[in-house]
C-alpha cells in the first residue's frame, strides 16, 4: 500500500511534481490536468488506469494529485491531497496565481517526498483510523474506571451502613445521657428540698423549745 507520485498545478501549469517509481505517471498525470481543466468547479476524483488510482482534488483553480494502488484506497490519498494542499497554500499564498512552471519544484519537490513517504507508511496518516485507535482507547479507561466506581460503590455501601451503624449509636447514648442527666438533677432537687424541710422542721422545734423555756423561766 502506497502513494508513489505527487503533483501540485495551476490549471495545467505544473508548479511542482515528485515520482518515486518509474511509470509514466507524469504523462497520465498532465492527460488527467487537460480534462480537469474542463470543469471549473471545485471537486475530487478519481481515476483508475492499470493497476493504478490516480486521485485529483481541485480547489480555488489549484490542483493537487497523486498516484496511489488500490490497495489505499480513497481515505488515505485524499487526506494526503489535502494535506499537501494546505503546506503549499501556506507556503507560497498568492505568489500561486502568477508561478511560472516548476517555479516551487526545488523546494515543494522534497515536501512531496516526504509526506508521501509519511501518509504511506505511518498508520497515524490515516486520521479515521487513528481516531478510531483513539476511541478504543478511551472505551478501555472507561471500563476500568467504571469498574472501579463499582467497586468502590460497594466500598462505599458499607461505609454508609457503618455511618448508619454509629449515628444510631451516636443518638441513643444521647437520650441515655439526657435522661441520665434529668434523673440526676431530679435527685439534685429531691435531696435540696428534703434539706430545706429538715431545716425549717427543726428551726420550728428550737423555736418552740426556747419558748417553753422563757415561759418558765418567767413564772
Amino acid at each position: 500500500m502506497g502513494i508513489y507520485y505527487g503533483m501540485v498545478a495551476r490549471g495545467q501549469v505544473v508548479l511542482a511534481e515528485f515520482s518515486a517509481t518509474q511509470a509514466n505517471a507524469s504523462t497520465i498525470s498532465r492527460q488527467i490536468l487537460e480534462k480537469m481543466n474542463e470543469a471549473k468547479n471545485d471537486s475530487n476524483s478519481s481515476f483508475s488506469h492499470d493497476r493504478y488510482i490516480f486521485h485529483v482534488k481541485r480547489t480555488d483553480g489549484l490542483t493537487v494529485l497523486c498516484m496511489a494502488d488500490d490497495a489505499s484506497g480513497r481515505r488515505i490519498p485524499f487526506a494526503f491531497l489535502e494535506d499537501i494542499h494546505q503546506k503549499f497554500v501556506k507556503t507560497y499564498g498568492r505568489a500561486i496565481l502568477s508561478a511560472s512552471a516548476y517555479a516551487m519544484n526545488d523546494d515543494f519537490s522534497r515536501v512531496l517526498s516526504q509526506q508521501m513517504e509519511h501518509f504511506s507508511n505511518d498508520p497515524n496518516a490515516d486520521r479515521l483510523n487513528r481516531l478510531k485507535g483513539e476511541m478504543s482507547q478511551v472505551r478501555s479507561v472507561m471500563i476500568d474506571n467504571i469498574e472501579k466506581v463499582l467497586e468502590r460503590g460497594d466500598r462505599l455501601a458499607l461505609l454508609v451502613e457503618k455511618t448508619s451503624t454509629m449515628h444510631g449509636n451516636s443518638l441513643r447514648f444521647k437520650r441515655q445521657s439526657r435522661r441520665f442527666k434529668n434523673s440526676m438533677w431530679w435527685r439534685h432537687c429531691k435531696a435540696t428540698l428534703i434539706l430545706l424541710l429538715l431545716l425549717i422542721i427543726a428551726y420550728v422545734l428550737l423555736t418552740f423549745v426556747c419558748h417553753g423555756f422563757f415561759l418558765s423561766s418567767c413564772i
